[in-house]
């Protein structure tokens, strides 16, 4: 097996994958097609699918959001905020077999300058599944944000809020 890994636009077509993937990567975090698919209709340019040897083995869902704030899990947006000043990474997952790969790095690296060419200042997300030192490594940091502290509960009793700055 050649192990050929190529990140692509996610489209409609590719959602049931999205919901597979997302049930095996994050059970404790479950989430409606719905929420995936008005992710990929607000800002298609921020949903990305890994594929390996042609086979859907990861995504990435993120899009504009505010500073500070974070979407409930498994809720609808309903719009992009026009005073959008952040880049928010909702969800990045790979199945078993795209781990240590460098897939991951590979589109956080794609996304900070995705981010930064757009003028964001900031990437903020919600760290889950004991990922704060992956993110950590690549310059995130937690922030305390007591007002978040009910939709961080939402997720898991250990999720912290993380932001890189890119100015």
């Amino acid at each position: 097996m050649s192990n050929a890994m190529h990140w692509r636009a996610l489209t409609t077509l590719d959602l049931p994958d999205v919901e597979t993937i997302a049930a095996k990567v994050h059970p404790s975090f479950p989430e409606d097609m719905t929420v995936f698919a008005e992710r990929q209709r607000l800002y298609p340019d921020g949903t990305l699918l890994l594929e390996l040897d042609g086979v859907p083995a990861g995504y990435i869902i993120s899009h504009p959001w505010r500073l500070g704030a974070i979407p409930a899990l498994n809720a609808l947006l309903g719009a992009i905020p026009d005073d959008a000043d952040t880049y928010y990474l909702h969800d990045l997952a790979l199945l078993p077999a795209a781990r240590g790969t460098g897939a991951a790095a590979m589109i956080v690296g794609e996304m900070l300058r995705h981010a930064k060419a757009r003028g964001f200042p900031s990437i903020s997300l919600v760290a889950v599944n004991g990922s704060l030192s992956f993110w950590y490594k690549h310059g995130f940091r937690a922030v305390a944000a007591p007002e978040l502290a009910e939709k961080l509960a939402s997720y898991e009793a250990t999720a912290r809020y993380m932001v890189r700055r890119l100015v």
